[in-house]
């Protein structure tokens, strides 16, 4: 399982370089599915994490870790640019694992087992890293920092997932319907009839492509 790449780049790179990812599908473990572009492509679309620092830098977008402890992370790759790349890689073959699990689930299969054993293999460590803190209003979960753990922000994508697939939720996961997208999202709609990940971008391109298509069939 192993995601694609378009580009030669130091997977074991940690600088911010200003990449916006898009944050739309509702839940956190389908936004990290999402950091592959147009993955139905041939040779597998674009990698948008494929470097230890966009890692980093999706953690920070999507509310994983603060401004400061994503410099901590950034800083502690700096200096251990293996143990980088080996977290990179766990992040990767985790994010092909969830992709596995919900796309088969939005097009109503079974999960393959291989990515199932993925996911489990990760569960303890997530579940893990769970401490109750407590404030004024009660108590509430969070996962401890590990300064020493450059894969820490996955931990939070692990339990996202898991409880995703036990929630009621699980049956308003879709698969964007675009010919090159792939994009998962949770279909809130009404009706649960969404087929687009964003209608603007792929639902406009599908619109574009049939006018396109009738405008050739057209005499």
């Amino acid at each position: 399982m192993n995601g694609a790449r378009t580009e030669r780049v130091d997977p074991a790179s940690a600088t911010a370089d200003g990449y916006a990812f898009e944050l739309d599908g509702g839940n956190l473990a389908l936004d990290f599915a999402n950091t592959v572009s147009r993955r139905k492509l041939a040779g597998g679309g674009r990698d948008n994490i494929d470097r230890y620092g966009r890692l980093v830098s999706w953690a920070r977008q999507s509310g994983i870790v603060s401004e400061h402890d994503a410099q901590r992370l950034r800083s502690r790759a700096g200096e251990h640019p293996r143990a980088a790349i080996a977290a990179l890689r766990r992040g990767v073959v985790l994010r092909e694992a969830i992709f596995s699990i919900f796309s088969s689930v939005a097009a109503g299969r079974r999960a393959p087992a291989e990515a199932l054993e993925i996911l489990n293999a990760a569960l303890p460590a997530a579940l893990g890293a769970l401490r109750l803190v407590q404030d004024r209003q009660g108590f509430l979960l969070r996962f401890a920092s590990d300064d020493e753990a450059l894969d820490g922000v996955l931990a939070p994508v692990v339990r996202a997932a898991s409880d995703l697939l036990v929630s009621d939720e699980r049956e308003r996961i879709r698969e964007c319907g675009s010919d090159t997208c792939a994009w998962l999202f949770l279909d809130r709609s009404k009706n649960g009839t969404r087929r687009w990940c964003d209608m603007k971008v792929c639902g406009n391109r599908a619109k574009a492509r049939r006018h396109y298509e009738k405008g050739k069939r057209s005499p």
